[in-house]
């Protein structure tokens, strides 16, 4: 087994390494300074392979961190009146059931998998029970500190916080076992990256009793969080034993890997992925448009692609409106929080910058562009005239604002109306701006992500990001707004921050694509 470890880990880190170094490659100011026989460096693999063994340390501790930071005490300390320890207990009972779908492992295709099972010929069994009980290892050892930390601050026994990662990893295996009895039932293998509609249907459930109970006063019992959570590490003990006894690990990891395999090859995976957008794009032949040059161009592209541009942005705009709909009924049947709400709405306004770059469809909206249009028209050199590339540009930066524009209005309006609903302010101005200002926040990303897409143009035949830049922006784009959650401001200081922001980005955004763009704006090999 230590030796299926070693090869697992330097199979990993060897991939790891060589993205590491392609990425590199891919930032202009280094590709200049890097040599072509990049790979056969000793000194930069080196350092690569140090990132690499760092990214494997850090990995196992700063997702729990964030995880305990936003998704349980963050949005726990709305919660205000309630017992601090039984609503970080309900939160977390209910977002570790999700988890423990949703983040298996063992059900997780990987290209690790692929090539050591498919192309190296490792025994499967021994390859996945060794990688597994290192991840659910991980886990315990990765949510050790944070449940000690957390839950101290907010409560909960130091003996069971001790437990707790314990409790957490008893039902992953449980529910891992559970997923093996049923492939030995049906013969089905389950798949965590693709959830059936009712696993997900299951899981929007899960998400509304995790936090919209304590939003009016019910919680989970401490005693009964407590006692769910422990039962977990006798169950997590028999599904262990499912886990080390199953026997036909292969068969589930073939089936897992069917797609994956397809992937390897650019020309089947650019296919497969050609055939699941045509089987959204509408093929009526009616569809026409009275309008000339590029805006005939971008009125079919978005009328023929209706479902794939408009469909998520409906169900986020649903769902925001009825979040709406219940923090106003909330309100109602809760008048004695109404000064609590009301100061969060006054100075939270930064906090929605994170959510408004979460729902943002900036980068769906530009691989579709890409795949289904760009892609071909990129070869014409007509195409990438500035005159033209700005054209096309304010073009579909109206598409896309439109896009993003309804979830924000929902937002916006919601805003607006619980400020109201919770006593108002002394300066009616501060509605005007708090809607206006989450508008402009969904105007700067969708500004952002087309700006990027034109300056970087990150993708290649297979619609596969293969730019190390582009990446960069966006790990930049997501610390910053992170960082903004954690920001308190009266809304209209930070509000006309926003506006007068997002006037000077998109002048800015206009002359680099216009100077600039003719020269990015091209296939990427």
């Amino acid at each position: 087994m230590n030796k299926t470890l070693r090869i697992s880990f330097s199979l990993k880190n060897t991939y790891r390494v060589n993205g590491i170094l392609f990425s590199l490659k891919q930032i202009p100011l280094l590709r200049r300074l890097l040599p072509a026989t990049l790979y056969k460096v000793k000194e930069l693999k080196i350092f690569a392979n140090i990132l690499s063994v760092m990214w494997e340390i850090v990995s196992a501790f700063i997702g729990k961190f964030l995880y305990f930071f936003t998704m349980v005490c963050g949005v726990g300390i709305l919660y205000k009146g309630l017992p601090e320890n039984e609503v970080f207990l309900h939160i977390l009972l209910f977002l570790t059931v999700i988890g423990s779908f949703m983040n298996t492992s063992l059900f997780n295709p990987t290209k690790d998998k692929y090539y050591a099972m498919i192309l190296m010929r490792m025994d499967a069994r021994e390859y996945t029970l060794v990688n597994y009980l290192y991840s659910i290892l991980k886990v315990v050892i990765g949510f050790l500190p944070f449940t000690i930390l957390f839950g101290t601050d907010r409560g909960v026994p130091l003996w069971f916080c001790l437990l707790l990662p314990l409790c957490i990893a008893g039902m992953k295996l449980f529910v891992a076992a559970v997923s093996l009895w049923d492939y030995e039932r049906r013969g089905f293998g389950y798949n965590e990256n693709k959830l059936s509609k009712y696993v997900w249907g299951c899981i929007a459930v899960l998400l509304g009793i995790a936090y919209a109970p304590p939003a009016f006063g019910f919680v989970v019992p401490a005693f009964v969080s407590i006692t769910v959570f422990l039962v977990c590490i006798p169950l997590g003990a028999v599904g262990l034993i499912k886990v080390l006894t199953f026997r036909d690990y292969y068969a589930v990891n073939k089936e897992l890997l069917a797609g994956l395999t397809n992937q390897m090859d650019s020309a089947a995976a650019t296919q497969v992925l050609k055939q699941a957008n045509e089987k959204k794009i509408s093929t009526d032949a009616s569809i026409t448009s009275s309008r000339k040059g590029f805006e005939y161009l971008n009125d079919l592209f978005i009328k023929r692609h209706k479902k794939i541009l408009w469909s998520s942005t409906k169900k986020i705009s649903y769902v925001c409106a009825f979040l709406v709909a219940a923090a106003l009924v909330g309100i109602y049947l809760l008048p004695e929080e109404k000064s609590v709400i009301n100061e969060i709405v006054m100075t939270w306004l930064p906090y929605f910058v994170f959510i408004m770059y979460a729902i943002n469809r900036g980068t769906n909206f530009t691989q579709a562009l890409f795949m289904n249009c760009d892609h071909s028209l990129l070869t014409y050199s007509f195409y990438k005239k500035p005159n033209f590339i700005l054209r096309l540009f304010q073009i579909r930066l109206r598409e896309i604002m439109k896009i993003n524009a309804v979830p924000a209005l929902v937002i916006g309006v919601g805003l607006a109306l619980i400020l109201f609903a919770t006593g108002g302010t002394d300066n009616p101005l501060n509605y005007v701006v708090l809607i206006v200002s989450i508008l402009c926040m969904s105007l700067f990303f969708s500004i952002h992500y087309l700006t990027i897409y034109y300056l970087l143009q990150p993708y290649n035949a297979g619609t596969e990001l293969k730019s190390g830049t582009y990446r960069i922006v966006l790990t930049v784009t997501y610390i910053i707004c992170f960082a903004l959650m954690q920001l308190r401001m009266p809304i209209m200081i930070f509000g006309i921050m926003t506006i007068v922001f997002c006037v000077l980005y998109s002048i800015v955004a206009s002359i680099l694509i216009y100077r600039l763009a003719p020269k990015t704006f091209r296939l990427r090999t």
